[in-house]
């Protein structure tokens, strides 16, 4: 028995693409006898038709084509492939205007039948002129069976496209006609197989040049694929559809540079679903339905899709099982992806695992936080979260189950689990962990992190941290690192990567300051009780003299500016501590404080005295001659009234942002601290 491959002119556009075309015949051998038949090679017909117009000449053509032969063979087979090439090139400027169209088939298949032979497979080339009668079908069929079963070959070899009418004139079949060939050649031996090879998967439910989110459709009923050919569906003749029906053939659409992958079927089966697809031609949109479609309940789906997107419908008609819209021409594309994603897109949750770092506060908020919106996060974005590891400093747990009972390398098992998109979350404080971000990366799994520490390190390994997530298609994210849930860093990201330019940042960020600040004026509670009742809130760090020193308030500084587009490093911020920072065991410094507070008071009263009030504030300001052209400081200020952190209460945060773009200072204020809200903008993170 046969099998009927149809090769389409972007299948043989090269010596490359040839070349697969025959390692596709070659696996189909293995199950029979082959008829390749085979359009010309991609844009030729339409320059025979320039050249038969007098608008071209033929010496570009043919030496694509010699181009091809050169590639494909060597020797005495080069030469005398060429030969006949450049006979049938003498033959085409010898023949009528209106054969000139016909010998791009020709040229073709005498191209791939030729290969065939110097490989030493057993082949035969028929000539379609004299087998296709255009006007004649059952004498095309008995042609091409007797051609056919006359052939002692195991590839038959014949153009697409040409024909002759039954008084024996040359003429072809119409644009795309070579569809056609292969089904009257398939209908006539009753092939096994009838396989059209072009460069997409199958037919499609829109044109995907269009719709990019277009699917293939699987299997699809003789009407239907004839319904969507007719209508704009250029990817089968609509004539071919008859004669493979008739014959109770499968016509198989499929890709000749993926072979194993989707396709379309077609087949007398009925259609699965009530909507097939959806073509255009100009301004006019055919919704394509099947015998199972209800098409007033379609007409108002289709009206509401497209009432949504702002688009009017000229006219709706019904025909048979379609719904034939007329719209503005300059609207057509929003009306063909608004109707696809109506009809056909149905929007399949998305599921992201999470590989969480930290079972600490922010941890525990995380966790809390999506075991309660988990059902509103998925019907809100389509993103099914799913937490499938957890840490702490000591074991890790991964699965489903998360029973936290492993020791040892938490980011090697969760790369070794971690399916396609997962994310991992830093909710550490580890000073190390970044450095293996970049494992991460490799494996193709995303971070997002509330370690500042992480970011915090020199410029060029903040750099290569990027750098890597770009380049393996991840992403890194890390807005909580400074002000909490505030909107602080994607704020200072946008101004950058609009090339706004950067004039100052005053970043009031230390919520520990903020709040004794906000507290003592020296006649209530003393210095110490109030860093100690900071701390026992868990509002400092461990170790309070690193908030008051301004290490906090510099890794968040230095965390903002690279964000800006400023590579600060830490050796170039100037800090004056709050308060003199005594080294040795806690209770010595707390001890210390007693002078310190002295100073602080007089410091807050003379403040008060000017109308103004004690800020800790890191900041970076324009400073040409500099090494970055900026210069950056962290120490106590006085600010006055009309300055946005003079009312800041408690742990508030406030970042302040001069820039050329705007005259006037852009100004994010609100809360800096707590588990809760550090949570949410990591899931924000998360879901963005």
């Amino acid at each position: 028995m046969y099998r009927v491959l149809k090769f389409g002119g972007s299948s043989v556009a090269s010596a490359t693409a040839m070349s697969r075309v025959l390692d596709i015949v070659g696996s189909a051998t293995q199950e029979g006898k082959v008829i390749l038949v085979s359009s010309a090679i991609s844009g030729c017909t339409d320059a025979l038709l320039a050249i038969a117009a007098g608008k071209a000449d033929a010496a570009v053509l043919k030496q694509r084509h010699l181009e091809i032969v050169r590639r494909l063979f060597t020797g005495e087979e080069r030469k005398e492939v060429s030969a006949e090439v450049l006979a049938l090139f003498d033959a085409m400027e010898a023949s009528p205007l209106e054969e000139k169209v016909t010998f791009g088939e020709l040229l073709s298949t005498r191209i791939l039948y030729r290969k065939l032979i110097c490989d030493g497979t057993r082949a035969a080339w028929l000539d379609s002129r004299k087998l296709v009668v255009k006007d004649n079908i059952p004498e095309t069929y008995r042609r091409i069976k007797e051609a056919v079963f006359a052939a002692d070959a195991e590839v038959i070899v014949a153009p697409g496209f040409i024909c002759s009418d039954s008084s024996g004139k040359v003429c072809t079949l119409g644009r795309g006609g070579s569809d056609y060939s292969a089904a009257l050649y398939a209908a006539a031996v009753q092939a096994d197989a009838l396989r059209i090879w072009t460069d997409v998967p199958g037919i499609m439910t829109a044109n995907p040049k269009e719709v990019p989110a277009a699917r293939t459709i699987p299997r699809m009923s003789y009407a239907a694929a004839l319904d969507m050919a007719e209508h704009g569906a250029k990817v089968l003749y609509a004539p071919t559809v008859a004669p493979a029906m008739e014959a109770g053939l499968d016509i198989e659409i499929r890709n000749t540079f993926d072979p194993e992958g989707k396709h379309t079927v077609i087949c007398a089966e009925a259609d699965a679903t009530p909507w097939i697809g959806v073509t255009s031609e100009g301004g006019t949109i055919r919704l394509v339905g099947s015998t199972l479609a209800k098409v007033r309940d379609g007409a108002r789906q289709a009206g509401e899709a497209l009432n949504e997107s702002g688009i009017a419908a000229l006219s709706l008609e019904c025909e048979g099982n379609d719904l034939v819209f007329t719209v503005r021409e300059s609207v057509k594309i929003q009306a063909l992806n608004a109707l696809h994603r109506c009809f056909f897109q149905t929007r399949k949750p998305e599921e992201i695992a999470l590989f969480i770092a930290g079972n600490g506060a922010v941890g525990k908020a995380l966790l809390s936080l999506i075991g309660k919106s988990a059902e509103s996060v998925a019907e809100r974005s389509g993103k099914v979260l799913r937490v499938l590891g957890l840490a702490d400093s000591k074991h890790y747990g991964i699965g489903a189950g998360l029973v936290m009972d492993k020791e040892g390398d938490y980011v090697k098992a969760v790369i070794e689990a971690a399916p396609e998109g997962s994310v991992f979350v830093d909710c550490t404080d580890s000073e190390t962990l970044w450095k293996r971000y970049g494992e991460l990366f490799e494996a193709g799994i995303s971070i997002v992190s509330s370690n500042r520490r992480s970011f915090a390190i020199p410029y060029t390994d903040f750099a290569a941290m990027h750098t890597s997530a770009r380049e393996h298609g991840v992403f890194l994210r890390y807005e909580t690192t400074v002000g909490a849930a505030l909107p602080i860093l994607s704020t200072m990201l946008a101004s950058a990567t609009g090339c706004d330019d950067v004039q100052s940042i005053e970043a009031v960020v230390s919520c520990t300051l903020n709040q004794i600040l906000g507290e003592y004026n020296g006649e209530g509670a003393s210095l110490a009780s109030l860093i100690r009742r900071a701390q026992e809130a868990g509002l400092t760090e461990p170790d309070p003299r690193t908030d008051l020193g301004g290490k906090d308030a510099l890794r968040k500084l230095l965390i903002l500016s690279r964000v800006a587009g400023i590579p600060l490093e830490e050796s170039d911020v100037e800090i004056e501590p709050a308060v003199p920072l005594k080294d040795g065991p806690l209770e010595d410094f707390y001890a210390s404080l007693q002078e310190a507070g002295k100073d602080f008071a007089a410091k807050a009263r003379a403040a008060a005295v000017k109308g103004c009030r004690l800020r800790f504030v890191a900041s970076v300001d324009k400073a040409p001659g500099t090494r970055l052209g900026y210069r950056a400081s962290i120490r106590i200020r006085e600010v006055g009234l009309s300055h946005p952190a003079y009312f800041l209460q408690g742990t508030e945060n406030a970042i302040i942002v001069q820039s050329t773009f705007h005259p006037y200072p852009l100004v994010i204020q609100g809360s800096g601290e707590g588990a809760l809200q550090a949570a949410s903008s990591i899931l924000n993170d998360i879901l963005r």
